[in-house]
């Protein structure tokens, strides 16, 4: 039995890279002509439209539903810092669906080698490269920039997937260190089930299902300073971490 499911595990990741794929390439000319277009965060905006297409595809597509919670206590005519658990591959195309707004995400610099998905990624995403002091640099000064120009951005904390048993990983200062400087709120946001269905350590362990994706109150910075840094980020961490526990 576990051989036979092995197949269909594989049959399947193979279809969903076959879906991921084809529909990226689909919106692949939008999004370019976009991007030639538009600037800033009209581009963003219009680009995310076509994000938010690609996502819907694969989620139809691939047997999976996202249900959203409180979405509601987000107010779309504010910039926010999003912050998010990272678990899954299935994480980018829940936050692209559940987004209440368009975003300026940051994102691995490893990615940029992916064929195609690469060129769209340099153009959608803030890039970091953790081993780099001036890339980190150089992405916390991008971030501000897009959040000075109204663009709200997204953060996965944890810096990469969390595979451990653990329910968050450890959390870089970035997000809350850019919230505190630009006085920006934080919007925290948790993912449930996503890393069940596809798991990063056991990738046949995937399935079709559903993922809960559930915002939590903004956070507000107002008056913070540098020094309360590690507060801010242990207060939206044990949010965080409740919240999972809370609907798991």
């Amino acid at each position: 039995m576990k051989f036979i499911r092995n197949i269909v595990a594989s049959l399947y990741l193979v279809w969903g890279l076959v879906v991921f794929i084809a529909f990226m390439l689909l919106m692949f000319p939008f999004i370019i002509l976009i991007q030639l277009l538009f600037k800033g965060k009209k581009a963003q905006a219009l680009s995310f439209t076509c994000l938010r297409i690609w996502a819907k595809a694969v989620a139809i597509l691939c047997l999976y539903r996202i249900t959203i919670k409180n979405r509601e206590v987000v107010d779309t005519s504010k910039s926010y810092i999003y912050v998010c658990n990272h678990g899954s591959y299935l994480d980018a195309i829940s936050v692209v669906l559940a987004a209440p707004q368009a975003f300026k995400p940051l994102g691995k610099i490893e990615m940029v080698k992916a064929p195609i998905f690469g060129i769209l990624y340099k153009k959608l995403v803030v890039m970091l490269d953790r081993k780099s002091p001036e890339s980190r640099a150089a992405s916390v000064q991008a971030l501000k920039v897009e959040i000075a120009a109204g663009q709200s951005i997204f953060i996965f904390p944890e810096g990469t997937m969390n595979t451990t048993d653990e329910l968050l990983g450890n959390f870089y200062d970035g997000a809350f260190r850019i919230a505190i400087e630009t006085q920006t709120p934080l919007v925290p946001m948790v993912l449930i089930n996503a890393k069940a269905l596809l798991p990063r350590k056991a990738p046949l362990q995937v399935k079709p299902g559903i993922i809960t994706c559930l915002f939590l109150p903004p956070v507000q910075v107002t008056g913070f300073g540098l020094e309360d840094v590690e507060c801010l980020k242990a207060t939206v961490k044990a949010q965080m971490a409740e919240a999972i526990l809370a609907n798991q």
